[in-house]
């Protein structure tokens, strides 16, 4: 009998959190969701289909977060999947410090928090995971390929997000542990955190096409794919270019 696998999601409350939770669990994955609305967690996983743990966490309280994932991780049977969709996005065209500090705070700082401790986990406990020695899933944004006058940390933080999975992936080259690495950038998803319509698609559509990067280990996709031309523009147009468009 296969053994059952096992998926963390931090951020798991709402938007492509949620709908990935859900997506993941008709894959048949156990489903451990870590967030700070605790009772909206155990909501989402008396409707699913597998059994699910939840963990309540703020991921700007960083050691704590760190601990609590830990502690999730050790209650489950298997942790074959971690992935980080926890983020904040606000527009400070002002440069008020406040949205820029919780920016940084929840979009960089927790977020290497948690990566590493899933890595470190990973790393420490190959046994711990069905298939191979575990499968890290980082969310970013095509946000990350061109900076922001009206959100400048939150592209910044998106930039950072997917040089870091990067770097991680490179680390993975020398190490004895088999851990994939995969790097999702969204375009607009009709999330409280979306800050367009352009082609923006539903929770439930990024979902499916972030549980077909990781059926397929992919090490980086784009959500929708259509974005993929986007971020090749942006990657070639001149700045110039860009800072007459923004």
């Amino acid at each position: 009998m296969a053994k059952q696998r096992g998926a963390i999601i931090v951020g798991a409350s709402s938007g492509i959190g949620e709908a990935l939770a859900r997506r993941l669990a008709d894959d048949g994955y156990e489903i451990g969701m870590a967030a700070r609305r605790t009772e909206r967690m155990q909501r989402i996983g008396a409707d699913l289909p597998t059994k699910s743990s939840v963990a309540t966490m703020d991921v700007t309280a960083t050691e704590d977060a760190r601990a609590g994932f830990f502690e999730l991780a050790e209650a489950m049977p298997s942790v074959d999947l971690v992935v980080i969709s926890a983020g904040t996005a606000a527009r400070n065209r002002d440069l008020e410090w406040e949205p820029e500090k919780r920016t940084i705070d929840v979009n960089v700082r927790s977020f290497t928090a948690v990566a590493t401790a899933a890595m470190e986990y990973f790393e420490r406990n190959p046994d711990h995971a069905s298939e191979a020695d575990g499968h890290l899933v980082g969310l970013s944004s095509v946000a990350a390929h061109v900076g922001n006058d009206d959100a400048p940390a939150y592209n910044a933080s998106k930039a950072y997000v997917s040089t870091y999975l990067e770097g991680l992936r490179y680390r993975q080259t020398d190490r004895d542990a088999d851990v994939t690495i995969t790097t999702i950038e969204p375009g607009f998803v009709d999330t409280d955190l979306s800050m367009g319509g352009f082609w923006e698609c539903s929770p439930e559509t990024a979902a499916e096409q972030i549980a077909r990067a990781i059926r397929k280990e992919r090490r980086h996709a784009y959500v929708t794919r259509r974005w993929r031309a986007i971020a090749w523009v942006l990657d070639l147009a001149p700045e110039a270019l860009l800072r007459r468009l923004s």
